[in-house]
């Protein structure tokens, strides 16, 4: 198992830390020496209200077990405000808040539309940004934004949710490589726990087995100066963890030369452009994972290019054409 993990003089700050995942991941962390600001607006699990008692009980909590905490009320959406607060008690900072409003598509209102969207995917950003420079000047940080198997996947009555969450799997994978050169590493999780938001939807007995501390020790990990991980998605839950990267098909061509371009050629094509045998698995937009050929239209049979979101590889092709080529995928 090698030594444990610690995170001595290492400042972390956990967003709605007051309850559930937030308060097992403060724990653990002042278990293992870090720093922590509790962060928790204090409302319910739909957002509404404010106040200290939550955030105090687990920093009380960690105290009373030796460890070091401070509390912070501020909402996610005021990023300034929660970050001054780890400055200004300790110095330096290194994490995300969650709010569920349930409902049928058809029955979302703009507010509960509006409220998902401001805590989870623009309180994260605001709270992101706010840290961001502190981070780059250090030369160091961890970012963990917590998406979710909605966003991923979909689910029935969580379009806002949904939609929010996946949100922040694109802003993390986009921070990761941004944060790269700084040693500034942003992964992303899909927890599967129980809390006072998922008693809505799970029975009372699987609350009880999907523990939060059962998330907290992958967020630690990834959290650590040793880990190398960047830019990672992984599922979590009841002790599983696994990891999720896209697939790409190999695709099919269905613009010939000299043939207009049809959609009766994309039904004829169809099985093969869904065909996920031998699929690519692409890691970036500049990736070379899945090159593909495609004849250009006045030149000869021997002039084609390879292509990967972006890249552009001209083989036999005079400059004409490939300054056409460009264009063509640039439209």
């Amino acid at each position: 198992m090698g030594s444990p993990l610690r995170f001595d003089g290492r400042v972390v700050l956990v967003t709605g830390a007051g309850a559930g995942l937030g308060r097992a991941y403060a724990l653990a962390f002042a278990e293992r020496g870090a720093l922590v600001v509790v962060n928790d607006l204090g409302g319910d699990f739909k957002g509404v209200g404010r106040g200290s008692l939550a955030a105090d009980k687990v920093v009380e909590e960690i105290r009373r077990r030796g460890g070091k905490a401070v509390a912070s009320y501020d909402s996610v959406e005021e990023g300034e405000k929660v970050v001054k607060t780890a400055l200004d008690a300790f110095g330096r900072i290194g994490d995300v808040s969650l709010i569920l409003r349930d409902r049928s598509f058809a029955r979302i209102s703009d507010e509960d539309w509006d409220i998902i969207h401001r805590v989870h995917l623009r309180g994260s950003f605001q709270v992101t940004r706010a840290a961001w420079d502190h981070m780059k000047k250090q030369k160091y940080g961890r970012i963990i934004m917590t998406s979710s198997a909605s966003g991923i996947y979909g689910n029935f009555g969580q379009a806002n949710y949904s939609a929010a969450k996946l949100g922040l799997l694109g802003l993390a994978n986009s921070l990761a490589i941004e944060g790269r050169k700084s040693n500034i590493h942003c992964n992303t999780i899909a927890p599967n726990a129980g809390s006072r938001m998922t008693q809505t939807v799970l029975p009372e007995d699987l609350v009880e087995a999907l523990k939060p501390e059962y998330v907290a020790p992958l967020v630690l990990w990834l959290c650590h100066e040793s880990c190398e991980e960047n830019g990672g998605l992984f599922e979590v839950g009841a002790g599983w963890i696994g990891k999720l990267r896209w697939e790409r098909t190999l695709g099919a061509i269905v613009r010939q030369k000299n043939h207009p371009m049809t959609p009766e050629a994309v039904k004829a094509n169809w099985k093969k452009i869904c065909d996920f045998e031998n699929a690519s698995k692409p890691q970036s937009i500049q990736g070379k994972e899945s090159p593909h050929q495609l004849p250009l239209v006045g030149e000869s049979e021997a002039a084609s290019i390879f292509f990967s979101y972006g890249i552009v590889v001209c083989v036999n092709c005079s400059a004409k054409t490939l300054e056409s080529s460009i264009a063509y995928f640039l439209l």
